[in-house]
């Protein structure tokens, strides 16, 4: 009689196979950082100076105050923080604009047969090109910047939405009809939970973008901001600020990023879960 043995679980090894690319692409990055040294050291550019003292200048414009300040200095307090301000309230007044839209035209044939083409009007509008409108309707400030990264961050919160309300399964819809849940427990236990996913792939992208249109908001109207000390040390040919102020920019992408992901690993478990 043949028996046959059970297959060896792939689990592991696929996690270590995994973790081996990670550790090589990770260890590519000083190696890519100690080429840029040799590099611009070698080339002597006035545009393109070597990331010491980039971060040199970084850590002397933003990260040399006080430890009683978290190491932030006046220029960070007055810079940095109304940036990430403006950020984190423009990025969740649009999230929520979004999902709460997405959602209502999601679940509404004939409304979202109505709204959908304008909805397609106002995506392809590159955000920036509205900028000097919103700069008539609202001047140089606060709201003007706000209004800039609400338009620029909606549109994938609100399409996502809309599709993953739509695409909620029919059966789901008729067993919560059958136990009779009211319209909020059918929202919060059924349409919302089954949209979940698609919601959060359109909140993932506008974190970006989020940080994209702040830099804008504040490099065509402002007088303060990561975006305002960019273009100030560009007019001052400031050069290693200036490349100060896009590392740090692309530090606050990577963080923003891993935070949100970590996020949206707590809220989704029980989607893998359900799939796995």
């Amino acid at each position: 009689m043949n028996s046959t043995a059970p297959p060896l679980p792939q689990g592991r090894p696929l996690r270590r196979r995994k973790l081996g690319r990670r550790l090589v692409w990770y260890w590519l990055l000083p190696v890519a950082v100690a080429c840029w040294e040799l590099a611009a050291r070698s080339a002597e550019a006035a545009y393109f100076p070597p990331p010491s003292r980039i971060v040199a200048r970084l850590h002397e414009l933003w990260f040399s105050g006080p430890v009683t300040r978290a190491f932030l200095t006046d220029e960070a307090v007055a810079d940095l923080l109304p940036s990430l301000g403006r950020l984190f309230a423009g990025w969740t007044a649009a999230c929520a604009a979004g999902v709460a839209i997405g959602v209502a035209l999601g679940r509404s044939r004939w409304l979202s047969a109505l709204v959908e083409p304008l909805l397609h009007f106002g995506r392809s509008v590159p955000p920036t090109t509205l900028v000097p409108v919103f700069l008539v309707l609202f001047k140089i400030g606060t709201p003007m910047q706000l209004a800039s990264i609400v338009y620029g961050v909606v549109w994938p919160v609100l399409i996502n939405s809309m599709d993953g309300a739509r695409t909620v399964d029919r059966q789901y819809i008729e067993t919560g009809t059958v136990y009779r849940l009211g319209p909020w427990q059918r929202l919060t236990r059924i349409i919302l939970p089954g949209a979940s996913p698609k919601i959060f792939a359109g909140l993932r992208l506008s974190v970006s973008l989020a940080l994209i249109m702040m830099i804008i908001s504040e490099l065509v109207g402002s007088s303060e901001g990561i975006g305002h000390r960019m273009l100030e040390a560009q007019s001052q040919f400031d050069i290693p600020a200036m490349w100060a102020g896009i590392v740090l920019l692309g530090v606050l992408g990577i963080v923003l990023n891993a935070a949100f992901l970590g996020f949206e690993r707590a809220m989704l478990s029980w989607h893998r879960g359900a799939r796995g």
